[in-house]
């Protein structure tokens, strides 16, 4: 049977002086902690501390880089334990998966998921139809290990901060439970408030209903609304959060007229609203976001041009986050404009925009980046975080924006223990950019490690510290 081996030269260049210039910078940040300063890890998992259920429920069913790929080769959600009438038996989901292997050739979650069967769960047998179960019944005994279970799992991974993603109507229990237990300042939540900044949103008149009730604060008004969010925001940054996430449709920031804002947030209470309204009240409530940034000192994290749930109908059938995000092209010279023109040069003020769409890093973001004191660059996120889309962002924005404007390596997975694994990949993605550039002359050997080890560490604790 074909073993599954880790290679210790994995994503260094080819060309052996360079590569041996990789391995020299890697070393230096193989070790360091990990910052993960935006994941989408269910904080229960850490707040229950029950072991994981199976294999298929842990590294399958939740990883929708891992589901969309199959499922595009024809295979039904339901097969991936998806859905209402979603198979049940992790063993036949795992079988699924295996024999399903051949997809991930060339792919990120290929490198990802090796990592994780090898070094987490010493797995040496490659995944197929005939070894499934072998793998299945290994690591569902690895499980059942107290070393496996999350804040076990936490340690071992040298997770020193995990920022999870929640909604404005959280009720922050689960992060409180982890305080009282001793993760204050480790696991912390992140403020997400798209469901109410968008009026058309499904759930927008529950949310922010529950909204007044978290609150006690009367939302019948927009001037009511907005001291609701301040609130919550509160409420957020008293359970350690350092940072909002806004999941806008565009990089719009237009602010309204107080009057104008006031017209369409009532005209929703009253009834219905346009998507031009919809749309338009989102871009002012971003621009109010980076205001109330400025009193908070909670980090705005924006990352727009996504059409959400493509495929509406597996979307009514399945739920959303089923790999039907599809990345549609962004303007952020004009979106961004009336924001950064107030307060891009306010020091108080920190905003790091991410993107999925990759022409904007060195004609758009890499030059706004490299002026305004406010703005950072967040890492290659979603379907650039793979090995040649880390090298083309390095590529596109080094020259204009340097290292220092942007922040880091951010995971941005629901799949816990695929943690570790995304960002060794990173570091060796910039181990092999810095070892180029030393080879070339650019950068001396001792600078091109300490970029390294910054890259790693320093600059996403800097970039999301309280001030």
């Amino acid at each position: 049977m074909k073993r599954l081996e880790l290679d210790p030269d994995r994503a260094f260049p080819a060309e052996p002086g360079t590569r041996a210039l990789a391995r020299q910078i890697y070393a230096a940040t193989a070790d360091l902690p990990l910052v993960c300063m935006h994941g989408h890890v269910d904080v229960r998992i850490l707040a229950d501390d029950v072991p994981f259920a199976d294999p298929a429920s842990m590294l399958i069913t939740p990883d929708h880089y891992v589901t969309r790929l199959i499922h595009s080769a024809g295979v039904p959600l339901e097969d991936l334990g998806i859905g209402p009438d979603a198979q049940r038996d992790p063993r036949q989901i795992w079988r699924t998966f295996c024999a399903h292997w051949h997809l991930f050739r060339g792919t990120p979650s290929r490198f990802w998921l090796t990592h994780e069967l090898v070094d987490v769960f010493g797995v040496d047998l490659a995944p197929s139809a005939e070894t499934a179960d072998a793998i299945y019944d290994q690591i569902a005994a690895r499980l059942a290990e107290p070393a496996f279970r999350p804040r076990a799992l936490l340690d071992r991974f040298r997770i020193e901060l995990l920022a999870t993603t929640d909604s404005p109507i959280a009720s922050l229990a689960n992060h409180h439970r982890l305080h009282a237990d001793g993760y204050a300042g480790r696991v912390i939540p992140t403020f997400r408030p798209d469901p109410l900044l968008y009026l058309d949103h499904d759930s927008w008149t529950t949310e922010v209903a529950e909204l007044t009730r978290l609150t006690d604060i009367d939302t019948g008004s927009y001037k009511g609304f907005l001291a609701a969010l301040a609130k919550r925001r509160e409420d957020f940054i008293a359970a350690g959060a350092l940072a909002t996430d806004h999941g806008h449709r565009t990089a719009d920031t237009t602010p309204l007229p107080d009057s104008e804002a006031e017209r369409i947030y009532a005209a929703r209470l009253a009834g219905t609203i346009s998507a031009a309204e919809a749309d338009a009240f989102a871009a002012h409530m971003l621009f109010e976001m980076a205001r109330m940034s400025i009193e908070d000192g909670l980090v705005l994290q924006l990352h727009p041009g996504v059409l959400r749930d493509h495929h509406r109908g597996v979307r009514a059938r399945y739920g959303t986050d089923r790999g039907f995000d599809i990345p549609v092209p962004v303007d952020f010279v004009r979106g961004l404009r009336p924001l950064l023109e107030a307060f891009g040069r306010e020091p108080r003020l920190r905003m790091i925009v991410f993107t999925v769409d990759e022409t904007t890093y060195s004609r758009e973001l890499a030059p706004l980046a490299g002026v305004y004191p406010a703005l950072k660059l967040g890492a290659p996120w979603w379907f650039l975080d793979s090995p040649e889309g880390m090298m083309r962002f390095r590529q596109a924005v080094t020259e204009t924006a340097g290292f220092y404007n942007t922040t880091g390596f951010v995971d941005d997975t629901r799949a816990f223990a695929s943690i570790p694994a995304r960002h060794d990949l990173a570091r060796r993605i910039d181990a092999a950019y810095l070892a180029r550039l030393v080879a070339e002359g650019h950068l001396d050997l001792d600078e091109a490690i300490q970029t390294a080890v910054d890259l790693a560490y320093h600059i996403p604790r800097a970039a999301y510290a309280r001030r």
